[in-house]
């Protein structure tokens, strides 16, 4: 591109973005060559002007500007240009934080179980899981995270949804009885195939994340407390009459509406390790039975 529309462009660009109460901040030219030009604005602004033929760039503070000459026309792209160029840094980039990055988001897989109040593996019931196909996934779609102070530590919250799968060991679903407790329940099935409890919670967090530097990436590290609303819940039976059959049953089974607990995550890379455990117990409408549910996974995604 012509030299003279490039600083017509700066003009166009530079005048608004930095002209105050109808005062126009003093310029002065740093570096001129055929290939850049640097204008200083003010005390610390500057603005960068690159042209290699097909491509003129322009850079104020960490902001900028790309414009391609192809053959259907010109491209033009709005990006965030690095603190560096060759080597020198602006003022301002000197005194910018890096912005601190929660690491919640994403997409999650685990498996679920439960323990009784004493903190044991439960076992010897009818709500004995099979907890290589209890699966856990998690859809946390939405973070925030708060720095303080550091781009290496801050307070994370977000929104994500739940499903929880836990599948009986045994041949049995369950049921409310007449006192809302949850008791066994036998269906009139021979050859049942699956038998399952599935619900589904919007879940929220509030952890304080620490990130550590390895390399070029961090190890990041957060804990802290997750709370949940119940959206819905369901049992499925699938078995064997003339074909593969299924009943669905859709009920509220004593399952508390709104629990709390911790959660851990620790991460490096493409492994992230995620644990929850909840301080309300699972069926919290009723006392019996009292387990208290778990999962453990990984974070296969994250956005």
């Amino acid at each position: 591109m012509k030299r003279i529309a490039s600083l017509l462009l700066t003009l166009a660009i530079v005048v608004p973005l930095t002209a105050q109460k109808d005062t126009i901040p003093e310029t002065d030219i740093l570096l001129e060559t055929p290939d850049k030009t640097e204008v200083k604005i003010g005390q610390n602004e500057i603005f960068i002007i690159e042209d290699d033929g097909d491509t003129t760039r322009f850079q104020l503070g960490s902001k900028g500007m790309s414009i391609v000459e192809t053959k259907d026309g010109y491209k033009i792209d709005i990006v965030e240009m690095d603190d560096k160029d060759n080597g020198k840094k602006n003022n301002k980039s000197d005194n910018r934080k890096k912005k601190f990055k929660p690491h919640y988001a994403g997409f999650e897989v685990g498996i679920n179980n439960y323990l009784n109040p004493n903190y044991t593996l439960h076992s010897g019931s009818f709500m004995n899981l099979n907890t290589a196909k209890s699966w856990n996934f998690n859809l946390n779609f939405l973070e925030y995270g708060i720095g303080l102070g550091t781009s290496y530590a801050g307070l994370v919250t977000g929104l994500g949804f739940e499903w929880s799968n836990y599948v009986f060991d045994a041949n049995n679903s369950i049921k409310e009885d007449a006192n809302g407790d949850v008791i066994s329940l036998i269906p009139p099935y021979t050859s049942i195939t699956k038998s399952k409890l599935s619900m589904n919670y919007l879940t929220a967090p509030l952890l304080l994340e620490f990130q550590i530097p390895a390399g070029k990436k961090r190890i990041h590290i957060s804990g802290g407390v997750i709370g949940g609303v119940k959206l819905a819940s369901r049992t499925k039976v699938k078995y064997q009459d003339g074909g593969n059959k299924k009943d669905v049953s859709k009920d509220d089974f004593s399952l508390s509406p709104l629990r709390y607990g911790a959660t851990f995550r620790i991460g490096y890379r493409a492994l992230n390790i995620f644990a929850n455990y909840y301080f309300t117990p699972l069926f919290g409408e009723t006392p019996t039975p009292e387990l208290h549910p778990f999962s453990i996974g990984l974070n296969l995604i994250s956005f």
